[in-house]
């Protein structure tokens, strides 16, 4: 199964996407939803596209523990009754509003379904580019399709919801970060402007699955492989360490103020 993702700025736009994609017959077992307030740590281990893939089962027990310990007695009613709806296997639906909560199961036993649900999932290069979104406040539908056919559908019912795609999503962090980046390049006498590709390309494989919690001369091996073409060049390596350093920087911030990063 692949996924088809879509981020969406309003939560009631996700509550339309997952009405979408079911009235095009998705099942709702290949549907995941993250919102805000989903910490990072969940985010990285959502299956990824690589065979070391880390597990989804006790992350996603934990995004639905958060989203039903936060919400009221309303909300828990529509749970419950969401609950009863649904086949007493299926994984779990988060989305965490009245008439929008699909739940089946939850805790670990959810994150068991859905880790046995998922064989691949999103690129690792790309999984901060959700993190980003849920801290600036957006949430994220994944759809997992089985075809072509299926795949097209999904993004149909996504964009009919008014989804921002993945490309979109990466080139307004960027735009968050370029202004504060170019500045302290060229206090350093460097041409931002020459260099911003290769410098933006070692910054955000820094922020990759598959470096960031690694020292950078464990990482070496992979860079090389990854960006045969970029890993020599300067620019790049001055990108990777500001990446490391921006990771840190996020890291340290306490998780309700991250959205000012």
């Amino acid at each position: 199964m692949t996924p088809t993702v879509g981020i969406f700025v309003e939560r009631t736009a996700a509550e339309r996407a997952v009405g979408n994609l079911r009235a095009v017959g998705v099942s709702p077992e290949n549907i995941r939803v993250l919102v805000p307030g989903t910490s990072d740590a969940v985010v990285s281990k959502v299956p990824t596209s690589e065979a070391e893939q880390p597990g989804i089962g006790k992350a996603m027990g934990g995004v639905i523990g958060g989203a039903v310990g936060a919400a009221g007695g309303a909300e828990l009613g529509a749970v419950a009754a969401a609950a009863a709806a649904l086949p007493a296997a299926g994984p779990a639906i988060a989305i965490g509003l009245v008439g929008a909560v699909l739940l089946s199961l939850g805790g670990a036993a959810a994150g068991g379904a859905l880790e046995n649900a998922l064989s691949n999932g999103l690129p690792k290069d790309e999984v901060f580019v959700y993190e980003d979104a849920l801290r600036r406040g957006s949430s994220i539908v994944v759809v997992m399709t089985h075809e072509a056919g299926e795949a097209a559908q999904a993004v149909a019912a996504l964009e009919a919801a008014g989804a921002e795609s993945v490309d979109a999503a990466r080139e307004r962090w960027w735009i968050g970060l370029r202004d504060a980046e170019a500045f302290e390049y060229r206090a350093e006498g460097l041409d931002f402007q020459r260099d911003e590709s290769f410098y933006r390309r070692g910054f955000e494989a820094a922020l990759s699955l598959a470096t960031r919690d690694i020292p950078t001369r464990d990482a070496i091996a992979h860079l090389k492989a990854r960006y045969p073409d970029s890993y020599d060049n300067e620019a790049f390596r001055r990108g990777y360490a500001r990446g490391r350093a921006h990771r840190r920087l996020l890291a340290a911030k306490p998780p309700g103020r991250r959205g000012d990063a």
